[in-house]
């Protein structure tokens, strides 16, 4: 038995802090873990050769500074996890396993008025589709990250608004999923894990400090602080939709007026070219008419990039991220969108605030949600199943 001090114990929490940084960046030099965990270089070489001895990571020549190196990963066959991605519009679903690497991703269209339960059975179906398509073993399913769209209360992991899909009222996602797929599942809102999507595989790799605005249907925002996503004690830090631009602008579906989210929301944009451009525009067709000329849509982008920038002006002098970066389909509009957003930051921003700043597109675009919900699952598993290889032995789940 180990006794908490003895060396066999530190062995053993060494070896975890060697797999935890592995399994959260997907792949590190020896040098780098070293850096990551505070271990010394001999020390990390030694557990680095144990692991692989053992088939728990496996290790690639690489380069690094002009040096040669070696890169530590995950063994592909450690373990696997699941991302599932619920939309306004769709359900996306993508399998990866313990080294980052994405095995298989599909999507499909979600009717956003359908129930809870309907979902859920969707969901169901399409990941046992893509486990059996990719032949993998069941047993070894780690978890599953799950997005929606909104806020879960932390306490009951219940969905907090049902405004965007109204037929899941007083849902609990995570127990729901669990329930079906026999595994622990992990949820978040989607502005959150298209944070750490972008953090994880994106525009965001690089740095620890990152807000990622998401403008669809609302207008949300993901934030990560000292590399973790903040999500406050109620679960809704990062509603940056909210923040008051003009006490006597339209009324919200929150109940205040004037929020940033009536002025750059798909419900509330697209109305003003309707008249030129009939009733079925969607962002996605407002982007590519703007970036064909149309005068109306540029318009309406740079409009909306202003505001945007007024509300990631307050997030600067706030929290002072060293990068924001812009997802879903209007960070197609590249610098039709992401100068005005600059323009504004610029402006009502600390100066010195907005000079540390970097405004991007996100790198991911309508993917950054399901692969945050990969890293979700990646970020929340144990690492002592693997030194355990508990994952080869578990009960078989999607039976």
């Amino acid at each position: 038995m180990e006794t908490p001090g003895s060396q066999s114990s530190l062995h053993r929490a060494n070896l975890e802090r060697v797999i935890r940084a592995v399994r959260l960046a997907g792949s590190l030099t020896q040098a780098e873990i070293a850096r990551t965990t505070g271990l010394s270089a001999a020390t990390v070489s030694n557990i680095v050769r144990e692991l692989k001895n053992g088939g728990t990571v496996e290790v690639t020549p690489t380069s690094a500074g002009g040096r040669r190196a070696r890169s530590v990963s995950l063994s592909g066959d450690a373990g696997i996890v699941i991302g599932v991605d619920f939309g306004h519009a769709h359900l996306r679903v993508a399998i990866g396993n313990l080294a980052h690497q994405v095995l298989a991703e599909e999507s499909e269209p979600l009717d956003v008025d359908a129930s809870a339960a309907q979902g859920f059975d969707r969901a169901e179906e399409l990941v046992s589709r893509l486990i059996e398509a990719t032949g993998v073993d069941r047993s070894k399913v780690a978890g599953v990250g799950l997005g929606v769209p909104g806020p879960i209360d932390v306490e009951s992991g219940t969905l907090g608004s049902t405004a965007i899909l109204p037929g899941w009222s007083g849902a609990r996602p995570a127990e729901e999923l669990r329930g079906r797929l026999g595994v622990p599942v992990h949820v978040d809102n989607d502005a959150n894990l298209g944070a750490l999507g972008e953090l994880v595989w994106g525009s965001g790799r690089g740095v620890r400090d990152l807000a990622y605005i998401k403008v669809a249907s609302g207008v949300g925002a993901g934030l990560v602080i000292d590399g973790t996503i903040y999500r406050g004690p109620g679960g809704t830090a990062g509603e940056i939709g909210h923040i008051t631009l003009d006490e006597s602008g339209p009324v919200c579906r929150c109940g205040n007026r004037g929020c940033l989210e009536t002025f750059a929301a798909a419900p509330y944009v697209l109305p003003l070219l309707q008249p030129g451009h009939g009733a079925d525009l969607t962002m996605e067709g407002m982007v590519r008419l703007a970036r064909e000329g149309d005068p109306g849509c540029r318009r309406v982008i740079a409009d909306v990039g202003r505001h945007i920038g007024s509300g990631v002006a307050n997030l600067c002098n706030l929290l002072n991220p060293s990068r924001v970066v812009l997802g879903g389909d209007l960070a197609e509009a590249g610098e039709l969108v992401l100068g005005p957003i600059r323009e504004s930051v610029g402006r009502y921003a600390i100066p010195s605030a907005a000079r540390q700043l970097s405004v991007l597109p996100g790198a991911l675009g309508g993917r950054a949600e399901v692969l945050g919900a990969l890293a979700l699952a990646l970020s929340e598993m144990g690492d002592s199943t693997l030194l355990d290889g508990t994952l080869s032995t578990s009960t078989p789940v999607f039976t």
